[in-house]
């Protein structure tokens, strides 16, 4: 299911049984899993992956230039990968070129500003491991 306000470009490459939130931004050449569940107002640009069973929760924010404005520099950059069945809390800021190993967990309101191991769960700004 594909809420009608939400806003997919037509190069954006989506897998089977996704769902999509109203006000969601898909942006220009994303790579989304199957049955991944993308909540409202979740803003995913350009340059990042997306894998399998993946929820991204209310407002998540992922980022894809540092330094703006690059004048599309970052399109040289490695892309933003999330994992498979992993599941990002509501109101998540994720940083260019991140690396969201699979089955993480990043809570609510976090800041991720770097790689997150698989199997781990981070929180806070910046992300760090919940011991």
């Amino acid at each position: 299911m594909i809420n009608e306000t939400a806003n997919i470009y037509k190069t954006a490459n989506l897998g089977k049984n996704i769902k999509i939130g109203a006000f969601a931004e898909i942006g220009n050449k994303v790579i989304i899993g199957d049955n991944c569940s993308i909540a409202c107002g979740v803003f995913i640009p350009q340059n990042t992956i997306i894998g399998n069973n993946v929820f991204i929760g209310p407002h998540v924010v992922f980022t894809n230039d540092k330094h703006a404005p690059s004048r599309g520099a970052w399109r040289k950059l490695p892309p933003t990968i999330v994992g498979d069945n992993t599941s990002i809390g509501a109101n998540s800021t994720i940083l260019p070129n991140i690396n969201i190993g699979p089955g993480a967990i990043i809570g609510a309101g976090s800041v991720v500003t770097k790689d997150v191991p698989p199997h781990t769960t981070v929180v806070g700004n910046p992300a760090r491991l919940l011991k």
